[in-house]
């Protein structure tokens, strides 16, 4: 193929990540700020564990595309991410990345897991996930800072369990498993002698979960077989 094909092709890329970028920054701002609004002003979802969730994940997203949906912007109009210039931002960047998108994944994950024992027909199963247990869950893996990954051992773990289980298999496998139990239990909320309110409120904050799982799966699923085949079989230089 000729030079200019692939020049072309750059070109294309570079656009498109430019004007993507640019859509994904305005949306993902304006969605995650009206989340954050509903799920904390209104009196109906105050107290619910679900809605919690769904604040953290929205604060995550939001930190998320301010930070780096900015620096991906400006470094296609001025061709500098500023890490030559700001050593601190080199080093920032590979720790709040990871960060953010283990804490939205997983996020998802807890929304999906409390809304199945929430929903249970049984109240010792209902008053078994509790934030408390979830907040307990938590254990640390911070990444090394540093711009370039030169420990064999991190880097072992970033590219056989950080990518393909960690942000790859097991969120999705999660909420997809507590996502179709907790849609289980719904269809069978009508036995169940509970205040109208409380009914329509399960069923709408399940539909909106089991349709955020959906997106996410689809959104997500591509880009971790991508980490997986190239793990598997890395792309050589030459």
């Amino acid at each position: 193929m000729s030079s200019s094909f692939f020049t072309q092709t750059l070109d294309f890329v570079t656009q498109y990540s430019f004007y993507s970028g640019c859509v994904t920054f305005i949306l993902g701002i304006i969605g995650n700020a009206i989340n954050i609004l509903v799920f904390s002003q209104l009196k109906l979802f105050r107290g619910n564990r679900c809605a919690f969730y769904l604040i953290l994940e929205s604060i995550s997203n939001f930190l998320f595309h301010f930070v780096f949906m900015t620096l991906t912007i400006f470094t296609s109009i001025y061709g500098d991410d500023g890490t030559a210039h700001f050593p601190i931002w080199c080093k920032l960047r590979y720790m709040l990345g990871p960060t953010f998108a283990v804490i939205t994944y997983y996020m998802i994950c807890f929304t999906t897991i409390d809304q199945y024992f929430s929903t249970h027909c049984r109240y010792n199963f209902r008053q078994i996930c509790t934030i408390n247990i979830i907040l307990g869950s938590f254990f640390d893996i911070q990444p090394l800072v540093g711009c370039v990954i030169s420990n064999e051992i991190y880097l072992q773990y970033t590219s056989f369990l950080y990518y393909p289980v960690l942000i790859g298999l097991l969120p999705i496998v999660i909420t997809l498993f507590f996502s179709l139990l907790a849609y289980r239990n719904v269809r069978r909320i009508v036995r169940r002698q509970l205040p109208i309110v409380r009914r329509r409120l399960d069923r709408q904050m399940t539909a909106m979960i089991v349709i955020r799982v959906i997106f996410f799966i689809c959104l997500v699923l591509p880009y971790n077989i991508c980490r997986i085949y190239v793990t598997i079989y890395p792309i050589s230089r030459d």
